[in-house]
């Protein structure tokens, strides 16, 4: 469970119910099947548009992503690789046959699995890099689409706004309930920017910010592993990773 997605997101939606609350709002008056219709369906009919079925479809894997899978782990990755260094330096690469199996990142066990069938390291290098270059689009593409949605939001909740005052204007006959139906056409643009600003804008950034996780990462264990292959020092090895890391890091390791 990622606490900081789901705390902020309880925080940021908390706080505008309470305000709400807080001046003599009901929540009851916000809860218009109109205007939820029109901005959420809305708003993913037009996101759709700009990608695809397929995308749209990935979006609540995506938010499993964000809400649930923790960032990766650099420091716990170089200790693992440096572990394997060892056993590598010591007992040759085949070796490594029995523990590859017991690794769970597939992008690690695959590069060592490469290093253990002998291909050469340009050619790891190169299988790993392009990997990495195809798993960074797709990524990049599932925090587009929130992003998207985050873009969308705020105009349809204007657009329903506007059909709401369309609809007040043509039916003034009882002015008694003229202001109360004002104020309902501005449910949707609420829900709109509500929506955008509270949920999909930082869904999209928090997808963005796993990814920089991610590939970091990858970046390790793509010179982990052609260190690895070419037989270097474990503690040359960890030094070299190292360096990877924000000076923070480097300061929890020791």
């Amino acid at each position: 469970m990622d606490f900081a997605t789901l705390g902020g997101l309880l925080i940021g939606i908390g706080a505008v119910i309470l305000s709400y609350l807080m001046e003599g709002g009901h929540l009851s008056s916000l809860l218009q099947a109109p205007a939820m219709i029109l901005v959420i369906f809305g708003t993913i009919g037009a996101s759709t548009i700009t990608t695809s079925i397929k995308q749209l479809l990935s979006a609540p894997i995506l938010v499993k992503v964000a809400l649930f899978e923790e960032r990766m782990d650099p420091l716990g990755y170089i200790d693992l690789i440096a572990k394997f260094a060892d056993r590598a330096r010591k007992e040759g690469l085949l070796a490594l046959e029995g523990m590859v199996k017991t690794v769970e990142n597939g992008f690690l066990r695959k590069g060592l699995q490469l290093a253990i069938d002998g291909m050469e390291p340009q050619q790891v290098r190169e299988i790993l890099e392009n990997e990495m270059i195809f798993m960074s689009e797709r990524h990049k593409a599932g925090a587009t689409f929130f992003h998207k949605l985050g873009g969308f939001s705020p105009t349809l909740g204007i657009i329903g706004t506007v059909l709401g005052l369309i609809h007040t204007l043509g039916n003034m006959e009882d002015a008694s309930k003229l202001a109360t139906s004002i104020a309902g056409a501005f449910i949707a643009t609420l829900w709109g920017v509500a929506l955008a600003n509270l949920v999909y804008l930082p869904l999209g950034d928090k997808l963005k910010h796993k990814h920089q996780g991610e590939e970091l990462v990858h970046q390790l264990i793509l010179e982990g592993v052609l260190s690895i292959q070419m037989g270097e020092n474990p503690r040359v090895i960890r030094t070299k990773l190292m360096s990877f890391l924000t000076p923070k890091l480097r300061q929890a390791e020791d």
